[in-house]
């Protein structure tokens, strides 16, 4: 652009001299407009070199400065604005998820956190994963038993009482889901199940869902929102344990099967309506369906017919991420699709969290960590940044029973015979089996620290 007007001043400028002295000017003489060049240039994209002449020829000498100043560039109006508006900047942001399975409060994980002045405190039980808890942003456990009243006594399998303390704890770790739709909320039956509701009251900073103390809460969706984007959260269980009548229940507890209510039967081969009713509103309500249901086969590594009959109906409803326990063993993790276009990232299974199991396999530990990408246009999983971390739960012999929790790429075989599963009639944990195993289950899931 510079250079054409340089060159325009060398041709112009002795011929405008020439002029100035060889004709005089009547000063009452008005001094002609500046030519408009721009209507040519804007609506052909071209320069009018003809009116430009003319407009030249017209203004000299008087109007020689405002004639140079002009820009002869026609790129300059048709490409370039004269003030460039602000480009919009898509705006990104990452929200992550982390969960648990089953916080399974086997005697043995109790007596850990009794002091020696008689209070409990279980801090321990989450100190191994404080790193993760703290980098992310929804934070889920599943606590598989009712935390049914210290007054009540603490009791293990096959009805559970857990002390209250598991529950501060957790708050203080930094989880803020707590899951508690299993096949044990009852069994301390509806009271333990409302003193436990009343517990978790005194924890708001926690969102406790699966169970209610008014069944009229069953009917709203739980919410969480993250950084203006908004989740929802289900929890359901396949139901309660045998001795524990459904409909005893009814409305306090979320149920994932249809049942009977004259005979009380489960009907595996069926998900209950109101499943697929919570998960269409919450698809309304919410930018991300998150669904989690205690199902499947205890230890065993493979998921279900009903499991994977049930995820493709959920999917289909508008569940986005689906999260299982309940088997106390990992199961596979896949992408489920439904016919009508809809996709979930389904983990059919995280195993456990804490127990004292008897089987090696239970040993082995899943951590959900799933990434999503909130931009302008809505929110979407980051698959290179979602998986599972394996862990394994370690615990010793004896009355006194919790020891750590190990990402399972540091675990050895150094620890796996210090493993306290070994007193168990001589069962063996090879660490280089659960990697194997881990392998096996998740597969391209896993994630690495």
């Amino acid at each position: 652009m510079k250079t054409l007007k340089n060159i325009l001043i060398c041709i112009i400028l002795p011929i405008t001299l020439f002029l100035t002295a060889s004709i005089t000017t009547d000063d009452a003489r008005p001094a002609a407009a500046p030519a408009d060049t721009s209507a040519g240039t804007e609506a052909t994209g071209d320069t009018d070199v003809g009116s430009a002449d003319t407009a030249a020829a017209a203004e000299m000498p008087g109007n020689l400065g405002l004639y140079l100043a002009q820009d002869f560039s026609p790129l300059a109006k048709n490409i370039l604005p004269e003030v460039m508006p602000e480009m919009d900047k898509p705006i990104s942001k990452e929200i992550t998820l982390m969960a648990v399975g089953d916080n399974l409060m086997h005697m043995g994980i109790v007596a850990s956190g009794k002091q020696a002045d008689g209070s409990y405190d279980y801090s321990m039980l989450y100190a191994d994963i404080a790193d993760f808890l703290a980098a992310a942003d929804i934070k889920v456990i599943n606590q598989e038993t009712i935390l049914g009243g210290n007054e009540r006594g603490f009791s293990g399998y096959p009805r559970f009482n857990s002390p209250t303390e598991v529950g501060d704890a957790i708050a203080a770790a930094g989880f803020n889901v707590v899951l508690h739709a299993s096949n044990h909320s009852a069994d301390q039956g509806i009271a333990g199940l409302l003193s436990c509701i009343a517990f978790w009251k005194t924890h708001p900073e926690v969102l406790m869902v699966g169970i209610f103390d008014d069944p009229s809460e069953a009917e709203e969706i739980p919410l969480l929102t993250i950084d203006g984007v908004t989740f929802a959260i289900l929890n359901y269980t396949y139901g309660p344990n045998a001795e524990i009548l459904p409909s005893s229940i009814e409305g306090h507890l979320n149920m994932l099967c249809a049942y009977d209510e004259r005979t009380n039967v489960i009907d595996f081969t069926t998900l209950n309506p109101q499943v697929i009713a919570d998960i269409e509103k919450a698809d309304a309500l919410a930018d991300v369906v998150l669904v989690f249901p205690h199902w499947g086969t205890e230890y065993v590594t493979t998921p279900s017919t009903y499991q994977k009959e049930f995820a493709r109906q959920m999917t289909e409803a508008g569940a986005d991420i689906i999260i299982g326990t309940h088997p106390h063993v990992v199961e596979p993790i896949e992408w489920v699709e439904a016919d009508n276009g809809n996709k979930a990232l389904c983990y059919y299974s995280l195993g456990n969290y804490v127990s004292t199991q008897k089987d090696a396999i239970s040993m082995l530990e899943g951590m959900a960590w799933v990434t999503f990408e909130a931009t302008a246009g809505g929110v979407t999983i980051d698959e290179e940044k979602s998986g599972v971390i394996p862990l394994v739960c370690q615990y010793k012999s004896g009355p006194v029973r919790f020891d750590h929790i190990y990402l399972l790429e540091d675990y050895t075989q150094e620890l796996a015979d210090a493993h306290g599963i070994r007193g168990y009639g001589g069962v063996s944990l090879k660490a280089d089996k659960l990697k194997e195993w881990s392998t096996e289950i998740f597969g391209d899931f896993v994630l690495s620290k």
